[in-house]
């Protein structure tokens, strides 16, 4: 096991380097790799040579970055995706047959929602919803078809913390496969596997890339279900381009201090609208008033970027909060290191109908702000004006 710390195999992990001894590692642009002769050829394609042929299914700079996020999750192996939703769709696409069963948190990323609704039936693959603070209930919803529990902590847009140690213990006394979205987290802040799941989902696209440049997703695990994401994936084609591979290995090496400072930020935020008289309620996992605090404690170095708050005077008050926002970029990404504000029930979750957005929380006036790593005192008068 390597001891070094998160920081420096974040850094210090890379390839082997070539014969002009380079110390940044170099883009490998190519589609494709060259054979030596028609046996080396030959004994590629059946696998008795671990080494590159194709870059849709591998490709050295593809390697380096999973290779750094299995050392930070602590994982056997793993496999990069063209975007966080590629790499949900392939990995339960993957495990999935016709008739199995999956038992998901209720609070999940709109788009996951839209694929167990509107894509998983047409091939008979059924889904039940648990309620998150009612974690009690879950072995009461496990059938004989069910294979995988699927959730997120921190969830997307309500910042709500699922204790991952209960939802592991769960898994393993029925043999689920658990499958978290670590999304939110990023691999500094917590590692689930350490909790009990057995595969962990990021969209690279949020904080391991930090900077709104790249689409990009990437699922570890151990070697058997990988490798059966891994067969699923070379024949359907997500895989992580080459040059987005490269620049996130690269945003790794910074991933510890910027996202340092985004919690930093986003607890001095939410601390500030804990107490205005224009906020209905905040909620951040950091903060004591979250109703599964110590849950997060428990799970997370810290609090994650994303500060979840309503204002008051409903769609009204909602609009007017984001027609006077000056500074913070109204968009619907977040892990950058801009501040974003975003309406999720008119962006991400508006695909949900009103009584599905009422179930998980998401209100007319709910605002979940991306905190990024401007000076907090900037990004707290942005909101303290727009708020009014």
């Amino acid at each position: 096991m390597n001891s070094q710390k998160f920081e420096t195999k974040a850094i210090r992990t890379q390839l082997q380097r070539s014969q002009y001894l380079e110390h940044s590692v170099p883009l490998y642009l190519t589609s494709s790799f060259v054979f030596e002769d028609a046996e080396d050829m030959r004994a590629s394609f059946a696998e008795e040579k671990d080494r590159n042929i194709y870059s849709r299914y591998a490709n050295p700079n593809s390697d380096e970055f999973i290779e750094k996020v299995c050392q930070m999750e602590d994982a056997e192996a793993g496999f990069a995706f063209a975007s966080g939703m590629a790499a949900v769709f392939s990995t339960l696409a993957a495990l999935l047959d016709s008739g199995d069963h999956v038992l998901s948190a209720r609070n999940i990323f709109g788009s996951t929602h839209s694929l167990f609704t509107n894509f998983f039936p047409k091939w008979n693959i059924s889904h039940t919803y648990f309620k998150i603070d009612a974690l009690d209930t879950i072995e009461q919803l496990i059938t004989p078809k069910t294979k995988i529990i699927y959730a997120e902590s921190p969830t997307n847009p309500g910042v709500d913390i699922l204790d991952l140690e209960a939802l592991g213990e769960i898994a393993k006394k029925h043999n689920l496969i658990l499958v978290i979205d670590n999304c939110f987290a990023s691999p500094y802040l917590q590692q689930p596997i350490k909790f009990g799941a057995d595969l962990v989902i990021h969209s690279g696209t949020k904080l391991i890339d930090g900077q709104g440049r790249v689409l990009a997703g990437i699922t570890v695990g151990s070697n058997e279900l990988i490798d059966k994401i891994y067969r699923f994936s070379r024949i359907t084609g997500p895989s992580l381009s080459p040059f987005n591979a490269w620049l996130l290995s690269k945003s790794l090496e910074t991933l510890a201090v910027r996202v340092d400072r985004h919690c930093e930020n986003a607890l001095k935020l939410a601390e500030f609208l804990e107490g205005h008289k224009k906020v209905n309620w905040v909620k951040y996992p950091f903060l004591k008033s979250h109703p599964q605090y110590e849950i997060a404690k428990k799970q997370m170095k810290a609090g994650g970027c994303v500060v979840a708050f309503e204002v008051k005077g409903g769609v009204k008050g909602g609009q007017d909060f984001f027609d006077f926002i000056k500074l913070l970029s109204l968009s619907a990404n977040l892990g950058d290191s801009r501040s974003i504000v975003t309406h999720p029930a008119s962006t991400t979750h508006s695909k949900l109908s009103v009584e599905e957005r009422e179930e998980t929380g998401i209100t007319d006036g709910m605002v979940r702000v991306s905190v990024g790593l401007e000076h907090i005192d900037d990004i707290i008068g942005d909101i303290e004006q727009a708020l009014g």
